[in-house]
């Protein structure tokens, strides 16, 4: 029988369990970090099942319908996976084992601060700052410029070696894999998640997409779908970005259309109901969606035509 976590003693220190076999309370330590309570609600969560490492997951992906020479989109939450044994790069290597050197991984990697400071909302800055911010951030660099609110493993997997990642201020996507050149090696400044996009290069290579814990409001190939239908409040906007031109900073602006997502988890659902084309499973702890994304966009573009006034 596995071991049990003694909650009432590790209640001021999650990790005491882990470094002192004796299960003494230290005085000292105290979980007060907001990564410490994570943590060791991660393993509350976890502890009555079997360890959650590369090999589990490997089997939860093969199970759920992931396959050797897939390129997969893959849109993720660690914490909702449970504790894993390794962290996000156990995730990471766990997708690439499964797909194999035939196949492609790919992941946003966008980094959205890296945009008008006067469209900031959450959390907005003083007026006053706006030309300062446009004057004064850096550029974007695929090797350096971290992701925002992406979550711990495309922040993980755009480091690794071998890892490409396509050159956007704000949405950018890296690959990793035999088609990684092809789907990330180029992408538009302008219309950035259309037709000059990786995501429409997925669409090229009949690519699958994969939620990992999350839902369609995180299901970046519907924005895809935004810019190929044709509807009444669809149009263009300006949109700002630092960038590197002729080796200068430059504060440049483009063209985009005004995308939106609120509308996102209806159209999956209907894309489910309608077609049945998603496969279901679980993957540690949590819920997994796996599905077509050629078929996902040309069913979105039509349900949008249809459902967008």
């Amino acid at each position: 029988m596995r071991p049990q976590l003694d909650f009432e003693k590790c209640q001021s220190n999650p990790f005491s369990v882990l470094f002192h076999p004796s299960n003494e309370m230290s005085e000292t330590f105290e979980a007060e970090s907001n990564l410490e309570k994570r943590e060791f609600e991660l393993i509350r969560q976890s502890q009555d099942r079997p360890l959650i490492t590369v090999k589990t997951l490997s089997n939860d992906l093969e199970n759920l319908g992931v396959k050797k020479g897939m390129t997969l989109l893959v849109h993720s939450s660690l914490s909702s996976i449970g504790w894993v044994c390794g962290g996000a790069a156990a995730v990471v290597l766990a997708l690439e084992q499964v797909l194999g050197d035939e196949g492609t991984l790919v992941m946003p990697t966008m980094s959205g601060d890296l945009s008008d400071p006067s469209l900031w909302k959450h959390p907005p800055v003083p007026e006053k700052w706006w030309q300062q911010i446009r004057d004064a951030t850096p550029p974007f660099l695929p090797d350096l410029t971290p992701t925002r609110v992406m979550g711990a493993i495309p922040e993980c997997f755009r480091k690794q070696t071998g890892t490409i990642r396509s050159n956007h201020p704000q949405v950018s996507f890296a690959a990793r894999g035999k088609n990684a050149g092809f789907v990330a090696g180029s992408h538009s400044l302008e219309f950035s998640l259309g037709e000059g996009s990786p995501l429409a290069r997925v669409y090229d290579l009949r690519g699958s997409v994969l939620l990992l814990g999350v839902g369609h409001a995180n299901n970046t190939s519907m924005h895809l779908a935004e810019y190929r239908a044709n509807y009444p409040v669809k149009r263009t906007v300006k949109s700002g970005a630092p960038v590197l031109v002729n080796g200068g900073r430059q504060w440049v602006v483009f063209e985009d259309i005004n995308i939106d997502d609120s509308d996102f988890a209806v159209m999956g659902a209907d894309f489910f109901r309608d077609t049945r084309l998603v496969a279901t499973g679980d993957i540690g702890l949590a819920k997994a969606h796996i599905m077509p994304q050629r078929e996902l966009v040309d069913y979105s573009a039509k349900w949008i035509e249809r459902n967008r006034s």
